[in-house]
């Protein structure tokens, strides 16, 4: 009796040593596993002009999805202000720019990854009023005839939105008679929001923009033989630290689920 109640003891102290150290290793690798998690979660910031804002955020959650371990920050603006804080090293990942200006710009002054350019969308530019306009406009020419006091245009040498209004009103040559009445906007959606308010009589913004407000009308799309092609060039920044990571989420901007949000808001896709 006395052998098995000291086999019984034996027994015990084993069986009890052998669970406290299962409990102290599962732990350690538990927390191990999390290290390794964070280690590989990577931060990206993504400076993209203005007009995209609205898209890439509906898009956000899609990438998050499919690449739970990096996360995207996003820096909206004029496509040349964003060119100028690159060039001043903000941190920035990739960007997405409403214009080739801005990009060639960038590529002259080897700042970006030149293998990961692509070109990623296509827009129109469009003519707007507010909603309650009574003004008879139905062309671009029209704003030399009718009575209008200030149309709001982006600043062209900083909005590529204004770039191509400006190409556009001195194709018609309108540039210099219509001179007086422009009120520059620092973005695109600035200009949405001088005629949404009432600020404006009229503005050139993308079709994109125009499509997002209820107070606003479309009056007219400027014929594409009037401007330069619109066009959404996208790189990786060459002094990113992610790489890798950038690569991965302009490939999914380029890919078929982005894409097809990017249609929803009136996005069209370069020719191939």
């Amino acid at each position: 009796m006395k052998f098995q109640r000291q086999f019984t003891l034996i027994g015990l102290f084993f069986i009890t040593l052998t669970f406290i150290m299962g409990c102290s290793f599962t732990p350690s690798v538990s927390s191990n596993q999390s290290d390794g998690q964070r280690l590989e979660s990577v931060s990206l910031t993504v400076s993209a002009a203005a007009s995209l804002q609205d898209a890439l955020e509906a898009i956000a959650p899609l990438f998050e999805q499919s690449h739970p371990a990096i996360q995207v920050s996003y820096n909206f603006g004029s496509s040349g202000s964003l060119q100028q804080q690159i060039e001043q090293n903000a941190p920035v990942d990739v960007f997405i720019s409403a214009a080739t200006k801005q990009m060639d710009a960038l590529q002259e002054k080897d700042l970006i990854l030149t293998d990961t350019r692509q070109d990623l969308l296509t827009n129109q530019l469009a003519l707007i009023v507010p909603q309650n306009s009574t003004l008879n406009i139905t062309d671009f020419r029209q704003l030399a005839e009718v009575d209008v006091s200030k149309i709001s245009v982006g600043e062209p040498r900083s909005v590529p939105a204004g770039q191509y209004a400006e190409e556009v009103f001195t194709n018609l040559d309108l540039a210099e008679s219509l001179q007086p009445k422009f009120v520059f906007a620092n973005n695109v959606r600035g200009v949405l929001a001088a005629v949404e308010s009432g600020n404006a009589d009229a503005g050139v913004v993308y079709e994109t923009d125009a499509k997002l407000s209820d107070r606003v009308e479309v009056v007219a799309i400027a014929d594409r033989s009037l401007h330069k092609p619109i066009v959404y060039p996208i790189t990786v920044i060459k002094s990113s630290s992610n790489v890798d990571a950038a690569r991965t989420y302009t490939q999914f901007l380029a890919g078929d689920s982005a894409q097809e949000v990017f249609e929803q808001f009136g996005f069209g896709q370069p020719a191939l």
